[in-house]
C-alpha cells in the first residue's frame, strides 16, 4: 500500500501532473462515435503571473472537462495565451527604461524582439502555474494570439469587414491616453468621481458691448475654442444669435450659433465649442462646418496651437491659463465641482477626449445580430439569467468601436498607403508592388484578436480543418461578470458574423475573489494571495476544492485561509478512511473481485442505496453548474455517512470470524471508496489518482476512467428508514451520557420501547450495531416495558429509549430538557404546517417534495407527542 500514514500533498502530487501528460490523458479521444466536449481556456496576459481569479476559473473549467471525459465525451480543454497590447508594451518598455532606453531608441524590429523574448518567459511561467494547478490541458493544440494561425484570422476578419462597409478610417474624437500614447475602447475607461472645479469666464463681445458667461471644467480647451452655442430658444440671448464674441488670451472672434442641442437650464445656458477636444462638440462642429483645432500632442502637452502655453502639460497650462485670466479680470467665480472623469484602465492617467483619426467598427448592424440570437433557438444561456440582461443592455447602447492602437506590440492594421497618391489598400498580404506603399504602423486592440478565440484556435479561417469541423462551437465559456463587455459580447458578435453560429452554448460567469474582509484584493492594499504559494503550503486538491465549492455562480467569493485549511482536513479524513479500506481489503482482492449480490447487511445496503442518491445529485448539480452545491452533498456524504458512520460499521464484519461476510464489506468498501474517488475526481484530481491506484480499479488512470452511474440494483430505500433509527437511537444515547457526564466506555442498561413489532424485529435483528455503538449492560428491546421512575428519556422515530441512570438524573433538569425539545418539535411543527398551508407553494412544488414536507409533518407530530405524554408521566 503506498499510502503514508499522514496525507501530504507535496509527496501526493509530486510528478503526477508530467505522468498524466507522458500519457497524453489530455488529448482528445478523437472517437466520432462520441459527442463533444469543448472549452477554449480564456487566455491569461502575458504580462505576469497568474492569480487567484485565474486559479478559479481555469479550476471550473477543469472539473467540467474532466468530468465531461469520464463521461464518454471526446474532450478538449485548449490552452493559449493573449499577447495582451497596451499591458504588455507598458510592461516592457518600463523594463526598458531601468536599462536606459526607449523603444524609439531601437526601432521597432528590436523593440518587438525584447517583447517576444518577454512574452516565452512569462508563457513559461503560466505553464508551470496551470501544472501545478493540475489543469487537463492538451498542449498539442496551445495557442498564442499573435500565431501565424490566429494573425491570418485576424487579418481575415479585419479585411472582410472593412469589404462589407463594417470597418472605416474617420476623424472622430478619441478616448486618448497620454501616458501609453494610445487610444482605448470605451470599456478600457474607468470613470471616476473626483474633486474638480467648474470655471466660469467672460468672453467679451467684440463689438465692446459686454461679455457673455462661459462655464468649463477643463479651461485648457478654450484654446481650440471654434463657437459659442445658445438654444435657440432661449429668450435671453435671441438678440445674440450671429454676434461675434473675442475668446480670451487668443483673441480669435467666435461666432455665437444657435443649436438645439444645448440645454436652457444648465449653467448659463451657453457653451462653448471645442471640435478637437469634445465628442459633443465635435458633432456641433460637423453641424456648423466649424474647424477642428487641435491645441494638444499626444503626450498631453500643449502644442503649437497653444500659443505661449506650448510645451506646458495639460494640467499645469490649466493652472496658468486661469491665472492669466484673473489678471484680466476675466474670472466670475470658480467653483468646487464633483464631476466624472475618465481614466485609463491600463495606465491609470486621466484620458484626454482627443481628435485624432482612427480605424473604427460599426456596431450597430453586429449588436443587432446578436441580439436577434437570443430570440432564437440557438440563443446562448447566461448563467445565472441575470447577466443577460446586462449583456443586452450594453448590446442596445453600444456605440460604435475603436479598433486601432497606437503601439508597436499587436497585430499589425492589413492596410497600405500608396507613398505617392495617398491610396487606401486594405488586403491580407501587401500589395505587390510593396516598395511604392507604406503599412499602416497601428496595431489592433487585443480585444479584436481575443474576439475570435473560440474558433481562429481551432484553425479556422480553414472552414475544412478538423479541429474546427469537430470541436465548433465550444460548449461553455468560463469567465468572470466583469468581462462581459470586453471579450463575452465581442466573440458572440464575431462568432454570429463570421462562422453563422453562436461560438459557445453557455456563459458560466463567476464573480471577483475578494479578500476575506470583502475588500478587492490589489497590490496597494497588499492583501493578496498567490495561488502557487496556497498549493505550497495546502496542495493544489485544497485550493481547487475551496475555489469550486465556495461560492453560487455568479457571486464573488472571500479568500479564507482557515477554509482551505478545513479542505485539507476533509482530504485528510478521506485519506485516512481510505487507508483503513485498505489496510482491511486483502491485497490479492482485485476490482473482479467485487460482488454486492448477497449477504448485504443493512448498513451495506445503506450505503450504496445512499451512494447512488450522491451520485445523482452530484450529476444533476454539476450539469446546472451548482458547485457548491454539489461540495455540500458529497462532505455530507463522505465524512457524516461514509467516514463516520459505515466505516465505522464495518468494523463489526471485519473484526468477526466470517470470512464470507468480510468479502461483502470489502467488496462494499472498494466499490463505494471507486465510486467516492471518482465523483471527487474532478475537484481534487491530484489525491483521487493516488488513493485510486491503491484501491483494486479497472482501467490505467481515473483521469479516463468511467463517471459513476446511479445502479438500481444497489438501491435499498428501506435501508434508509432502519439506519436512520438506530442514527437517531444511538445519538441519542450519546447526547443522553454527555448531559449527565457518563462516558462511553461506561455501561449502562438502555431500554428502548418500540412503537410496534415490525421496528422491534428491525431492531432486534441489528441488535449489534447498537451493542457496539452504545454500550449497554444490558439491552432491552420490547413494545411494552415498564420505564423507570428516574430515567432519561428520549423520543426517536422508532419509538422511545430509556436509560435507566438512578443517581445519576435530577428529575427537575429532565422535565426541562423534555420541554426544551416539545418547544423544539413545537417550532418544526408551525414552520410544516405553515408551508402546507401556503396554496402558493402546494400549487408549484414539485410531488416529492411536498410529500416529503408531509412526512416530516407526521414525524414531527410523533415526536411532539411523545415528549409531552412523558412529561405529563413524569409530573403526574
Amino acid at each position: 500500500m503506498d499510502m503514508q500514514t499522514k496525507y501530504n500533498p507535496q509527496e501526493v502530487e509530486a510528478g503526477r501532473y508530467q505522468e498524466w501528460l507522458d500519457h497524453n490523458r489530455f488529448k482528445p479521444s478523437g472517437d466520432l462515435e462520441k459527442p463533444t466536449y469543448t472549452i477554449v481556456i480564456p487566455p491569461p496576459n502575458v504580462t505576469g503571473k497568474l492569480h487567484l481569479g485565474h486559479a478559479w476559473d481555469t479550476t471550473l473549467q477543469d472539473i467540467l472537462t474532466r468530468m465531461k471525459r469520464m463521461q464518454g465525451y471526446d474532450t478538449l480543454y485548449l490552452p493559449g495565451m493573449d499577447h495582451a497590447g497596451i499591458a504588455t508594451q507598458a510592461k516592457v518598455e518600463a523594463k526598458m527604461r531601468e536599462e536606459g532606453i526607449s523603444r524609439h531608441d531601437i526601432g521597432r524590429e528590436k523593440f518587438l524582439e525584447k517583447a517576444w523574448e518577454w512574452k516565452e518567459e512569462y508563457a513559461s511561467f503560466i505553464r508551470q502555474q496551470w501544472a501545478k494547478l493540475g489543469l487537463g490541458l492538451d498542449y498539442s493544440r496551445e495557442r498564442f494570439t499573435l500565431d501565424d494561425g490566429l494573425s491570418e484570422a485576424v487579418r481575415k476578419v479585419f479585411v472582410d469587414m472593412y469589404n462589407k462597409g463594417l470597418i472605416y478610417r474617420g476623424e472622430r474624437i478619441i478616448n486618448w491616453d497620454p501616458e501609453a500614447r494610445t487610444a482605448l475602447s470605451d470599456i478600457e475607461v474607468i470613470h471616476e468621481d473626483v474633486n474638480g472645479k467648474f470655471y466660469h469666464f467672460k468672453y467679451p463681445y467684440a463689438d465692446g458691448s459686454g461679455f457673455i458667461e462661459i462655464a468649463t471644467t477643463r479651461p485648457e480647451t478654450m484654446l481650440g475654442d471654434t463657437a459659442i452655442v445658445v438654444n435657440p430658444d432661449d429668450e435671453r440671448y435671441q438678440d445674440i444669435i450671429g454676434k461675434e464674441v473675442i475668446l480670451p488670451i487668443v483673441g480669435r472672434t467666435l461666432p455665437v450659433l444657435a443649436d438645439e442641442y444645448v440645454d436652457k437650464e444648465f449653467g448659463s445656458g451657453a457653451m462653448k465649442v471645442t471640435p478637437a477636444h469634445d465628442p459633443n462638440d465635435f458633432e456641433i462642429g460637423n453641424r456648423h462646418d466649424l474647424e477642428r483645432i487641435v491645441v494638444m500632442d499626444e503626450s498631453g502637452h500643449m502644442n503649437d496651437k497653444a500659443g505661449k502655453y506650448e510645451g506646458m502639460d495639460r494640467f499645469e497650462c490649466r493652472k496658468q491659463l486661469v491665472k492669466d485670466l484673473e489678471a484680466e479680470g476675466l474670472v466670475i467665480k470658480i467653483e468646487d465641482h464633483m464631476h466624472s472623469v475618465g481614466h485609463s484602465e491600463r495606465s491609470g492617467a486621466v484620458v484626454e477626449p482627443y481628435l485624432s483619426t482612427q480605424w473604427f467598427v460599426k456596431m450597430a448592424p453586429l449588436a443587432q445580430q446578436a441580439l436577434d440570437n437570443q430570440k432564437t433557438d440557438g440563443r446562448i444561456e447566461f448563467v445565472p439569467g441575470r447577466f443577460e440582461k446586462t449583456f443586452n443592455r450594453w448590446m442596445e447602447e453600444i456605440r460604435d468601436w475603436t479598433i486601432s492602437r497606437q503601439l508597436w506590440w499587436g497585430h499589425q492594421i492589413p492596410a497600405w498607403y500608396h507613398n505617392e497618391t495617398g491610396e487606401l489598400y486594405v488586403g491580407m498580404e501587401a500589395p505587390e508592388d510593396s516598395e511604392n506603399w507604406t503599412q499602416d504602423e497601428d496595431v489592433l486592440d487585443t480585444w479584436f484578436s481575443s474576439a475570435l478565440w473560440p474558433f481562429s484556435t481551432l484553425n479556422w479561417p480553414d472552414e475544412e480543418a478538423a479541429d474546427y469541423q469537430r470541436y465548433y462551437p465550444t460548449n461553455v465559456l468560463v469567465t468572470g461578470y466583469d468581462i462581459i463587455f470586453f471579450w463575452v459580447a465581442r466573440m458572440i458578435f464575431q462568432g454570429l458574423e463570421f462562422t453563422g453560429q453562436k461560438p459557445f452554448n453557455d456563459v458560466l460567469l463567476h464573480g471577483l475573489v475578494r479578500a476575506e474582509d470583502g475588500r478587492k484584493m490589489s497590490k496597494s492594499l497588499g492583501n493578496g494571495v498567490d495561488p502557487m504559494d496556497v498549493i505550497d503550503q495546502y496542495g493544489a486538491d485544497s485550493l481547487r476544492y475551496f475555489l469550486a465549492t465556495g461560492s453560487s455562480p455568479g457571486h464573488d467569493l472571500r479568500y479564507s485561509t482557515e477554509k482551505v485549511e478545513s479542505v485539507w482536513n476533509f482530504i485528510n479524513k478521506i485519506w485516512n478512511a481510505a487507508r483503513f479500506s485498505l489496510m482491511n481489503i486483502a491485497e490479492d482482492f482485485k476490482y473482479e473481485d467485487i460482488d454486492l449480490t448477497q449477504n448485504l447487511s443493512v448498513a451495506d445496503q445503506w450505503i450504496l442505496t445512499r451512494l447512488n442518491e450522491t451520485i445523482e445529485t452530484v450529476t444533476d448539480l454539476s450539469d446546472k453548474y451548482e458547485f457548491g452545491e454539489v461540495g455540500r452533498a458529497l462532505y455530507n456524504f463522505i465524512w457524516d455517512e461514509f467516514c463516520d458512520w459505515y466505516i465505522e460499521m464495518s468494523k463489526i464484519p471485519m473484526n468477526g470470524d466470517d470470512e464470507a461476510q468480510k468479502n461483502v464489506t470489502r467488496s462494499v468498501l472498494s466499490y463505494t471508496l471507486d465510486r467516492i474517488m471518482r465523483l471527487l475526481h474532478p475537484f481534487m484530481p491530484f489525491v483521487t489518482e493516488h488513493i485510486w491506484q491503491n484501491l483494486p480499479h479497472e482501467g490505467e488512470s481515473i483521469v479516463t476512467s468511467a463517471w459513476p452511474t446511479v445502479n438500481e440494483d444497489l438501491m435499498f430505500p428501506e435501508s434508509k428508514d432502519v439506519m436512520e433509527q438506530l442514527v437517531e437511537i444511538i445519538k441519542s444515547v450519546r447526547q443522553s451520557r454527555l448531559e449527565v457526564n457518563t462516558p462511553l466506555s461506561k455501561e449502562i442498561p438502555i431500554i428502548i420501547q418500540a412503537k410496534n413489532e415490525t421496528i422491534q424485529q428491525l431492531l432486534m435483528s441489528n441488535k449489534g450495531y447498537l451493542e457496539r455503538f452504545c454500550n449497554p449492560s444490558e439491552l432491552t428491546i420490547d413494545t411494552k416495558v415498564s420505564i423507570p421512575e428516574k430515567a432519561m428519556t428520549t423520543v426517536v422515530a422508532a419509538g422511545e429509549v430509556i436509560l435507566p441512570l438512578e443517581g445519576l438524573i435530577d428529575m427537575d433538569k429532565e422535565i426541562a430538557r423534555l420541554e426544551k425539545d416539545l418547544e423544539k418539535w413545537q417550532k418544526e411543527l408551525d414552520r410544516v404546517n405553515k408551508k402546507l398551508a401556503n396554496e402558493k407553494f402546494v400549487q408549484k412544488a414539485p410531488e416529492k417534495v411536498i410529500q416529503e414536507e408531509r412526512d416530516k409533518q407526521v414525524k414531527y407530530q410523533e415526536k411532539y407527542d411523545g415528549v409531552k405524554a412523558r412529561i405529563e408521566q413524569l409530573k403526574a
